[in-house]
């Protein structure tokens, strides 16, 4: 355990900054499945929602500097074109 107040403050700042992040992590991981089940249900209507709601998540992810912006554009180039080859 650190023993100068600054260190200790870091410590406290790291672990909080670490849930936060985790749990933006999570919400996005959670849009993306919702998204992938809707094209498995092969309900078009319900993934282009799914699809909105989740890009959403993903770039206030990356404005808040969880994810870089290249990785944010990736995840949601990537859902985008999975909802389109929808048959």
């Amino acid at each position: 355990m650190a023993n100068i107040k600054s260190a200790k403050k870091r410590i406290l700042v790291n672990r909080t900054r670490a849930d936060r992040n985790k749990a933006i992590r999570s919400s996005v991981k959670t849009a993306i499945k919702k998204v992938y089940a809707a094209i498995a249900a092969g309900d078009k209507a319900a993934a282009k929602t799914e699809l909105a709601a989740a890009t959403k998540v993903i770039e206030m992810a990356g404005s808040k500097g969880v994810y870089h912006k290249n990785n944010v554009a990736h995840k949601v180039s990537r859902i985008s074109k999975a909802v389109n080859e929808m048959a």
